[in-house]
């Protein structure tokens, strides 16, 4: 008979501890827990320029500025990083091995109903090369489509030579280039009126030529915007509000286009799109 209540009171308990662990915690209670750590724990990848761990052990890399400036606002003086695989950044998070994922973990619908994220920070949306002054006018892919003689030169099978075709380029004016400094001398030849490429690497490719008679045109208008956000368990959400509290108004402020620039991200891309869209794109 002890045994049976003892047995019954431990599941009893069981089942608080998980209705406790499933009900959403207040902002101010996670924000004393990491307040009292001194830092939040977050989960990164050690990939340029998302994220990066210097030589002397340094946290750094667009990802983890953000977070750091956002969390110091909020209190928390620091961030103090894991590198993990992406595979193993939500499991860890749920674990309770990490406080908060800052790491280039792109939102798509099963990553959205496994963790609570931001609004996005980190976006790799689809960019234009082209000669500076952009003199065709290109700001989207179906503007290529309208001119009858523009050329596109675009990664063979890659997500940019799909947008241009579906966008009513003709096959033949899309031309498959087979890497980013073969579609640089192209364009300046003058072989192709502009070059597609997602915006860090086009933004890393003008860097590397020196070339001023080139111009950048992102993000493409109409093309899918890719973004990573902030990434806290399920029962955070009120903490992750707080973050996107402060992060709206380091965008407005411009104090988070000085974060990410630098590092060849578009905070314009990141203040054109949502969680709500990026949530719901299959």
């Amino acid at each position: 008979m002890i045994r049976m209540i003892t047995v019954s009171a431990l599941l009893g308990a069981a089942a608080l501890s998980a209705l406790a662990m499933s009900m959403p915690a207040k902002a101010d209670e996670s924000l004393d827990k990491l307040k009292a750590q001194g830092f939040a724990r977050i989960a990164i990848a050690n990939e340029p320029p998302f994220t990066a761990v210097k030589a002397d052990g340094t946290v750094s890399g667009a990802a983890p500025d953000v977070a750091r400036a956002v969390f110091k606002k909020l209190g928390v003086n620091d961030v103090v990083a894991s590198i993990s695989e992406y595979g193993a950044m939500i499991p860890g998070l749920q674990a309770g091995r990490h406080d908060v994922v800052t790491a280039g973990l792109f939102m798509k619908p099963e990553r959205c109903n496994a963790v609570a994220y931001s609004e996005p920070v980190l976006c790799d949306a689809e960019a234009f090369l082209v000669k500076k002054g952009n003199p065709k006018g290109f700001k989207s892919y179906a503007d290529i489509a309208k001119d009858g003689k523009a050329t596109i030169g675009a990664p063979g099978g890659g997500t940019e030579e799909r947008l241009a075709l579906e966008a009513g380029v003709p096959r033949d004016r899309v031309i498959v280039v087979p890497d980013g400094q073969s579609g640089l001398k192209m364009l300046q030849d003058g072989r192709i009126d502009t070059y597609s490429l997602p915006v860090l690497s086009i933004n890393d490719l003008v860097k590397k030529a020196n070339d001023p008679n080139l111009e950048v045109i992102a993000p493409v208008q109409g093309a899918p915007v890719y973004c990573d956000g902030a990434a806290f368990r399920k029962n955070d959400t009120a903490l992750r509000d707080e973050f996107d509290t402060v992060l709206a108004e380091m965008k407005k402020s411009g104090e988070f286009a000085k974060i990410v620039e630098p590092y060849g991200f578009s905070a314009q891309a990141a203040m054109s799109t949502t969680r709500e869209k990026l949530c719901a794109a299959q």
